[in-house]
């Protein structure tokens, strides 16, 4: 693979063959060696001394600046690339991490959400708002509690993977490392030099994920029981699969904690921008699942040709960042062929096959000034290089791709470089909804997930994602339950979908109910609402005939007086019908349970989904609550998450995949790799239940050894699908 793929992705989402270059400039390879950077070396505690004499003998050209005994023992040093690459092998490292400029004040999404705000409602709540006495469970790949930002907060936990009473991230002695616990926990209640948005809850970390962040259902089930067992308030699952079902195990112990009083919080996944993409345990009916916005961010954008249309740029790993701010000629794959050199140009390439990256060393050699990159499909994906480059490499979308495609055979080539704030935009990466079985609205609200700053083993890092968004919401839910400590876990979710700031597309758009829920999560709003409705979604499901259905909910008044609320329907349209109550009063600290109506004549509608916001207002404020329904069987993806597996006994393999709403004809096949040449069928059936379907197959013992294709057929509801995965025979 050309790029090691992250679970990260660009904020504003909307080849094959030989690249035939020039190699007018020689390769920097050897170049970047010779920089110098500065990096901290965590080092084995009894192997301190031994080895800070063998890197003055053998390394005379590496500096040490620093060196640290107290939260670990370890070195800062200076010298150059290669020298560092060779220091990596010695056994004496526990682990590296280059030495980065951060900013050490207040991270800015933690206050655009309205941490900082409650901090000051001592009179309402006899106490500052910092999540004290709030137990939060991190189920994560750990969490480095020697962090001097979490040392005061962390309090215990478990490692699943290990069996042990120490969920320390995985070292580099152990494996791949990993980070992505601590920064997980450090956006939820780091307090030290940043701050999380509920710096001073309990942080309780359970080691689910091993090496390089890999880990099973089980091992995730474990870690969830462990929480409940420890009494946590809060869990919060920054993890996920493509998998879009209810009732994956995962999905369901997140609910069985909900219903044993524990707050539950969950990410989409980082699958957008395509519908059904929020894998579980984001599906999970009674957790809060978050997909991911952009807090006030500078972003910058390209114009092309006479086009005033800004194509938004992500920068991608291992590559420059891009400084210009001159105009720019562009010329496409093909194009460049053509001309046989790429000289002072920028190119654009088509993500296909595995030859990218190779493609991006011969335009960085060629001369080229940067290189864009779009995918054929509308998914976006971010990776990181695996060898880095001196020049810019940059994503854009499938359809700005498209659009600068169009501008170069139209003789307008021509970028130019422009910046601009954007604020409250749904991430590209962020999992859509809807739900399949079940139809519901997922995620249930978006909080920041874009360039989030917190704490790393050894530091500081900015990341993206889904995992980001969700401890904004499990920190802002310590808030809340430490301002409110007997309230419910739907109590709690309601009071941050109620509250939530519904979010608008550049274009002035209102996002789609399945990509933002109620919308971005407003801590001083959540905190103070003294006026509850749960479910706080309402998901009518399909309509395949004229019919009508009833679906209902709380009002929950939570103040010292009575109050009225009136429900206002949305605008009539043909085919549709909404019966709503009047005007309901409810008295002090009562709940009332009312009933909506919908009616929908299909045949006045054309297929599709259809959603919006019903509103809500008791006079003194409108309060929104998400809604959503089908006209006709939906274009859901009739079977997902083809896995294959090598068994013990011989010539065994197993598969499983899952299917939504079960399957009326389903077919798995085995095919030649090369040229697809069809081999033999290993399963077929017809009428198959819903749910994940695991079978044991037996290959023939005289297929010659090597790589092979294995897909799957299925037809429900008379559309067919078909997806694949690949198996190695030996």
């Amino acid at each position: 693979m050309w790029i090691k793929w992250l679970m990260i992705s660009f904020i504003l989402g909307s080849g094959g063959g030989q690249m035939s270059l020039n190699p007018t400039f020689p390769s920097i390879k050897q170049e970047m060696h010779h920089q110098e950077k500065s990096i901290i070396v965590m080092i084995k505690k009894e192997k301190f001394a031994k080895f800070k004499s063998q890197l003055q003998k053998n390394y005379p050209n590496i500096k040490i600046k620093s060196e640290f005994h107290t939260v670990f023992t370890g070195l800062s040093l200076n010298g150059s690339i290669s020298d560092f690459e060779n220091l990596s092998h010695n056994p004496s490292i526990i682990s590296s991490h280059s030495i980065k400029n951060y900013q050490v004040a207040e991270e800015n999404s933690v206050t655009f959400i309205g941490s900082e705000q409650v901090r000051g409602l001592f009179d309402t709540y006899n106490q500052r708002l910092t999540g004290k006495g709030i137990k939060v469970g991190v189920i994560d790949t750990g969490v480095d509690y020697s962090h001097p930002d979490l040392k005061q907060t962390y309090r215990g936990g478990y490692d699943v993977i290990d069996k042990d009473y120490e969920p320390m991230e995985t070292t580099r002695e152990q494996g791949e490392p990993t980070l992505h616990g601590t920064h997980v926990a450090g956006i939820i209640a780091a307090n030290g030099n940043i701050k999380g948005v509920a710096p001073e809850a309990e942080i309780y970390a359970y080691r689910a994920l091993g090496p390089g962040g890999a880990g099973t259902s089980e091992s995730v089930i474990l870690a969830i029981e462990k929480a409940i067992q420890d009494d946590v308030d809060i869990i919060n699952l920054s993890l996920g699969n493509d998998v879009n079902g209810p009732d994956l195990p995962t999905s369901l112990a997140l609910d069985r904690a909900v219903e044993k009083g524990i707050v539950t919080v969950t990410s989409s996944g980082n699958s957008g921008p395509g519908l059904w993409t929020v894998g579980s345990p984001g599906t999970a009916g009674k957790a809060i699942s978050v997909g991911a916005s952009v807090s006030p961010t500078t972003v910058q954008f390209l114009t092309i040709g006479f086009n005033k249309e800004k194509i938004m740029m992500a920068p991608v790993e291992g590559s420059r960042p891009w400084t210009f701010n001159q105009t720019l000629r562009v010329i496409n794959e093909e194009y460049s062929k053509e001309q046989k050199h790429a000289l002072g140009n920028v190119i654009l390439l088509k993500v296909e096959g595995n030859a990218v990256e190779k493609k991006i060393k011969q335009a960085e050699q060629a001369g080229a000034k940067a290189v864009l990159l779009y995918s054929p499909t509308e998914k976006s994906i971010i990776g990181k290089l695996q060898e880095s480059v001196n020049i810019p490499v940059i994503w854009v979308s499938k359809k700005s791709g498209d659009t600068i495609n169009q501008h170069i055979q139209s003789q307008q080539p021509y970028l130019r470089t422009g910046k601009q704030v954007v604020q409250d935009l749904l991430t590209s990466f962020s999992s859509r909804g809807p739900v399949t079985t079940t139809w519901g609205i997922k995620p249930d609200v978006v909080a920041p997930g874009y360039f989030i700053n917190s704490t790393v083993p050894g530091g500081y890092e900015r990341m993206h994602g889904t995992s980001m968004a969700a401890p904004h919401v499990a920190g802002a839910c310590a808030l809340i339950l430490q301002a409110h400590p007997n309230w419910s876990p739907e109590q709690v979710k309601a009071s941050l979908m109620n509250t939530s700031k519904v979010m608008q597309q550049l274009n002035g758009q209102t996002y789609r109910v399945y990509e933002q829920g109620a919308g971005r999560i407003q801590i001083a709003k959540a905190v103070t609402a003294d006026s509850l409705f749960y479910p706080s979604s309402l998901s009518f499901g399909i309509f395949t005939r004229p019919s009508k259905k009833v679906l209902s909910f709380k009002i929950d008044n939570q103040s010292d007086k009575a109050k009225t609320y009136r429900l206002n329907v949305p605008k009539r349209d043909e085919g549709v019908n909404w019966d709503v109550p009047l005007p309901v009063t409810v008295q002090p600290h009562q709940t009332k349970e009312i009933a909506v109506t919908l009616s929908v004549q299909p045949r006045f509608k054309n297929k599709g989904i259809y959603d919006g916001y019903l509103e809500i207002n008791d006079s003194r404020e409108t309060f929104s609550l998400p809604y959503m329904y089908m006209v006709s069987i939906p274009d859901y993806p009739r079977v997902m998450g083809l896995q294959v597996a090598a068994e013990k006994e011989k010539n065994t393999y197993s598969y499983e995949l899952f299917l939504p709403e079960g399957a009326d004809q389903l077919g798995v096949a085995l095919f030649d790799k090369q040229s697809l040449q069809f081999v033999s069928y290993l399963d077929v059936d017809v009428d198959v239940e819903r749910g994940m379907r695991k079978r044991k197959i037996t290959i023939d013992e005289s297929l010659v050894p090597g790589s092979y294709q294995i897909f799957a057929f299925v037809k429900k509801h008379r559309q067919e699908q078909v997806v694949q995965s690949t198996i190695t025979i030996e």
